[in-house]
């Protein structure tokens, strides 16, 4: 097995060192779900849920969190971020959302993909707990990741 990066000799949390890493193209998305009620699903379509578009604010609040993950998450580091994608599909029984991020940097930008999945799914369940006492957040995955000039 490997030894962890974010672990010093004496076995204690540390951030890594990347400074002298030459900064290349990173992408990297992700995915994830919620499953929801036939009624809540319906009220979505309909733009019917008082707190407003869960879609679209779902989708902002992915990107915001993207760009914030290193605030987050206490070891990541903050990247220069240069573009973020977040899709939020209605589906019949729930919303699925993708994430896409993008930059030129000295380390991996996957923690921002996979934190702006979770925190849309997130934002759809605050949205929608008034009405749904059953929502479920599913699987967060990890797509692909890519370092370096894309082909």
């Amino acid at each position: 097995m490997d030894k962890l990066s974010h672990v010093d000799d004496s076995g204690r949390a540390k951030m890594v060192d990347v400074s002298l890493k030459k900064p290349v193209y990173r992408m990297a998305r992700a995915a994830g779900r919620i499953s929801l009620s036939e009624s809540t699903v319906k009220l979505i379509e309909e733009n019917s849920i008082k707190k407003g578009d869960v879609l679209t604010v779902s989708e902002i609040a992915g990107i915001q969190a993207a760009k914030r993950t290193f605030d987050l998450i206490p070891l990541c580091h903050p990247l220069p971020i240069s573009n973020v994608s977040v899709k939020a599909i209605l589906e019949r029984d729930g919303v699925s959302v993708e994430s896409e991020v993008s930059c030129v940097a000295r380390t991996g930008i996957e923690m921002e993909a996979l934190t702006a999945v979770a925190v849309a799914l997130l934002t759809v369940y605050d949205m929608c707990k008034a009405v749904d006492k059953m929502m479920k957040i599913g699987e967060i995955v990890l797509i692909e990741k890519i370092k370096g000039r894309p082909e």
